[in-house]
């Protein structure tokens, strides 16, 4: 024992004081430091600055600013294709329609609406991504020749003097999106075997539009359309034909009822596929409540 402690004694003496300035932790006894999210000069822990990932604001394409009308602030190629919460109208150009009854597909001596394009089986719309139907593009209007009677529910300027310069008529129109699903599918819609729907009138922001003469909205004044068709004409230095003195002239001026949705067909009736007939209503709270 006694030398024990000598050898002991003697590292002691052997070893510096013990001091402030050489006490250490035991080897292990701490891990190392770990750096936060924010390293390499960040102060924010990855998170970004306040507002950073919260709601994004996107600005619809084609808008202007400014006064100009609500319907006059989309350029001509463009639909409605900005906020997902607005409405769409997928393009249809006047080449494809041209196409389309060349080759057959749609009946030019009848009037043409969304029920005929989309029974083609080469135009769809999807109401649930906000479409609200057909918006006539300007390609192929030098071009366009077919004389028919066509209702579409976006059209610009030049689309309107391409189809009147060829001597037909043109409206644009307004569906709601029970409408809309009424017309998409219209075998599936008479198979469930309910009264056709009555359209409802355009929202608030869309009136403008569909009472415009210069657009040939459905609910304007058939006086101010002639007029606007005549001011086109001469805007766009081409005679306007007299549909008046047309052999179709009836088909040419046939137009549905702000509340009709089926050419032929009224709000209210039932269509019977598998019998074949066409039910109307007889109580006269139906007949009131489906009157236009």
């Amino acid at each position: 024992m006694s030398g024990n402690a000598d050898k002991a004694l003697n590292i002691l003496k052997s070893l510096p004081r013990v001091c402030l300035g050489n006490i250490r932790d035991n080897p292990g006894s701490r891990l190392g430091t770990k750096r936060g999210r924010g390293q390499h000069g960040g102060d924010k822990h990855g998170d970004g600055n306040k507002g950073s990932g919260q709601r994004q604001n996107f600005m619809r394409i084609g808008y202007e600013t400014g006064n100009t009308p609500f319907y006059m602030r989309f350029k001509k190629e463009e639909y409605y294709k900005g906020h997902h919460l607005k409405r769409q109208y997928p393009p249809l150009s006047l080449l494809n329609l041209q196409k389309f009854i060349d080759l057959n597909r749609i009946d030019a001596s009848k009037p043409i609406d969304l029920v005929s394009i989309v029974n083609t089986g080469l135009f769809n719309i999807s109401i649930d991504q906000k479409h609200f139907g057909i918006n006539l593009t300007d390609e192929g209007a030098d071009i366009f020749e077919a004389k028919l009677n066509i209702e579409v529910q976006w059209a610009s300027e030049l689309v309107i003097a391409a189809v009147e310069r060829a001597g037909g008529t043109i409206t644009t129109a307004y569906y709601d999106p029970d409408s809309l699903r009424a017309m998409v599918n219209t075998k599936k819609f008479f198979e469930r075997g309910t009264p056709i729907p009555k359209r409802m009138m355009p929202p608030p922001d869309a009136i403008e539009y569909y009472t415009s003469a210069s657009c040939r909205g459905y609910l304007a004044d058939p006086e101010k359309i002639s007029e606007e068709r005549l001011v086109l004409a001469q805007k766009y230095g081409y005679q306007l034909p007299k549909i008046e003195e047309s052999s179709e002239y009836e088909m040419l001026a046939q137009r549905k009822d702000p509340r009709q949705i089926f050419y032929g067909l009224n709000p209210g009736w039932v269509v019977n596929l598998r019998d074949k007939v066409v039910l109307k209503p007889k109580d006269e709270e139906l007949l009131e409540y489906y009157a236009s």
